[in-house]
């Protein structure tokens, strides 16, 4: 790192940073999760129950697999262990380090506004997506 990385970082890029993050987007996820959450009559603590059974409750049923396919239990640790990775963990463990237990709370506030931002995020994908000249799906969630 040069002196004018350090200068521009010191004087420049993190000021603006921590002025961007505190003032103007935390304040916007904060607010948008709960207009989304008043307007979708909080959906993410209505239909909890729904999609404990419908995911966590299905991973642990028998079924009858193919020889080579994975059982759903391999399928979601994969995808949590690409999703959540290493990162998240050692950042919970940092906030906890740095600001106490008290931040687990935030935590857990943080998580349920962000539920619902991205239940309304997917709901609107697919809901203007639109198939091509071929009949594919364009657009969609995973586009």
């Amino acid at each position: 790192m040069t002196i004018y990385d350090h200068w521009l970082y010191r004087f420049l890029t993190g000021p603006l940073n921590n002025v961007a993050w505190l003032y103007i987007l935390l304040p916007c996820v904060f607010a948008g999760g709960i207009y989304l959450t008043v307007g979708s009559g909080a959906v993410q603590f209505r239909r909890f129950g729904y999609a404990m059974k419908n995911t966590a409750g299905k991973l642990f049923r028998k079924q009858e697999t193919a020889h080579g396919a994975i059982t759903p239990l391999q399928a979601v640790t994969t995808a949590l262990a690409a999703t959540v990775g290493t990162g998240n963990i050692v950042g919970t463990s940092q906030a906890i380090a740095m600001g106490g237990y008290g931040a687990v709370f935030w935590l857990w506030m943080a998580a349920l506004l962000g539920m619902v931002i991205k239940y309304s995020e997917v709901l609107l994908a697919v809901k203007y997506r639109e198939r091509d000249a071929r009949g594919d799906w364009v657009g969609g969630p995973m586009y």
